[in-house]
């Protein structure tokens, strides 16, 4: 690989895939994913918790793996901290993730195979080998 630090569009998708499936990979912030979403999409800190029986630093704890993984803003209002779902970046990285299993699915999606295809092209005129 070269010294480069920038990040591929396929590297994106799938640190994008990693960290929604990582905050969705725990019950308890699926739980509060559905309660924001249920209950109108934005609830305070002390609403969330209520609503569970977890200790407050756990609370918090889900709350920044979701705020963190972009599945829920936070906006601060004096002293409480509004939580909102994100519900655009959930569907989002799911859907596309979930392209890979359509019926008939049997090779990379259009935009994914293309993005492979320029990056073997360019593999091969600098005379790196990359993943096949």
């Amino acid at each position: 690989m070269s010294g480069s630090r920038s990040t591929s569009g396929a590297e994106r998708e799938l640190a994008d895939v990693e960290e929604v499936f990582g905050a969705l990979a725990h019950a308890s912030r699926r739980h509060i994913l559905l309660v924001l979403r249920f209950r109108g999409g934005a609830m305070t800190a002390g609403e969330i918790a209520d609503r569970f029986s977890c200790s407050w630093p756990t609370t918090t704890r889900h709350l920044q793996v979701l705020e963190d993984a972009g599945l829920v803003q936070v906006e601060q209002r004096g002293r409480e901290r509004v939580y909102r779902l994100a519900a655009e970046r959930l569907v989002g990285v799911t859907t596309n993730w979930l392209r890979w299993f359509r019926a008939g699915q049997r090779s990379a999606p259009p935009e994914t195979a293309r993005r492979q295809q320029v990056t073997r092209a360019r593999s091969r005129r600098s005379g790196a080998r990359g993943p096949r």
